[in-house]
């Protein structure tokens, strides 16, 4: 599988077309947006010159993986010749099933159609297609380039071909795969994300302050970041999305979302995105600060 199209050029987007194009494939990276699209490329060019600063990689290495990588506003143009399509749009999952009928009508017939969803089911969108034992997800986690494992999860219909090629790409980007089954979340959100909803509602309680929440997390259960700084860098109205897909998916009020989450999603708090959430961003430095709407 030589030919890589990825779908969808924000955070997620342009570092699986970034990992992608530094082990040598040749990436289609499409977007609506081109100022989108001009933006992927500049935050890989970034990335990789941080590479170059650790002497992780060489300036020649650099200028190769940008050299593999081409835009498109167009998705017919872009996917025309993919073996295999990432499509790595916002988690809704109205907009992936338009997509994935799309790309099922584009796409070659052999190409392997793949999703990078956290939390929706594969079954579903496969069913979208004419191609169900070919369509799989590739959940990378955020940031791509540094982080190792890759949720690789079975629809009802995915063949094991499918799987063992997509297994085998994957460590071929020197990632670590985990073959899933389609349940709602997964492994990775229907263990995180229930965690990180207790923790809002820890807050919302008054049990403890966001960075007493968080100091007793980093410190008492070594979690490198604390569950609402999480909430955060993730974004809240993609954790609010994954809360209501388990919630949907089992159907058990525990999985309902905090109305806190709920509150500041619509107040548009979204974390780091929004340059505030239960932190605050905006202040003129690279550290973090509680928001005022938490401090006591």
């Amino acid at each position: 599988m030589k030919n890589i199209t990825v779908i969808g050029a924000g955070t997620m987007g342009n570092g699986i077309a970034h990992v992608f194009a530094m082990f040598g494939h040749k990436v289609s990276l499409a977007d609506i947006s081109q100022a989108a699209l001009d933006k992927a490329i500049a935050t890989i060019s970034k990335n990789l010159d941080r590479m170059v600063a650790k002497e992780k990689i060489s300036e020649a290495a650099k200028n190769e993986t940008l050299a593999n990588i081409s835009t498109f506003t167009d998705l017919s143009e872009a996917i025309a010749n993919a073996d295999l399509a990432v499509e790595a749009a916002t988690e809704n999952v109205d907009l992936k099933l338009r997509i994935f009928k799309q790309m099922d009508e584009l796409a070659p017939k052999d190409a392997i159609l793949a999703t990078n969803t956290s939390s929706i089911s594969i079954t579903k969108i496969a069913a979208e297609t004419s191609r169900p034992e070919k369509v799989i997800g590739m959940h990378f986690m955020n940031p791509v380039p540094v982080m190792k494992l890759i949720e690789v999860i079975r629809g009802y219909a995915t063949s094991d071909e499918t799987t063992k090629a997509v297994m085998e790409m994957s460590k071929g980007l020197k990632k670590i795969p985990v073959e899933v089954n389609d349940y709602p979340g997964f492994v990775a959100n229907r263990i995180l994300m229930p965690m990180i909803n207790e923790a809002i509602i820890t807050l919302y309680e008054s049990v403890a302050g966001v960075e007493e929440i968080d100091t007793v997390m980093k410190l008492g259960m070594a979690h490198p970041m604390g569950p609402l700084q999480l909430a955060d860098f993730i974004g809240l109205d993609v954790c609010l999305s994954i809360m209501r897909v388990l919630q949907d998916g089992f159907g058990n009020p525990k999985y309902a979302p905090c109305p806190l989450l709920v509150n500041m999603v619509t107040a548009g708090k979204l974390g780091r995105k929004s340059g505030e959430g239960f932190y605050s961003y905006t202040h003129g430095t690279k550290d973090w600060i509680v928001s005022d709407n938490f401090k006591s």
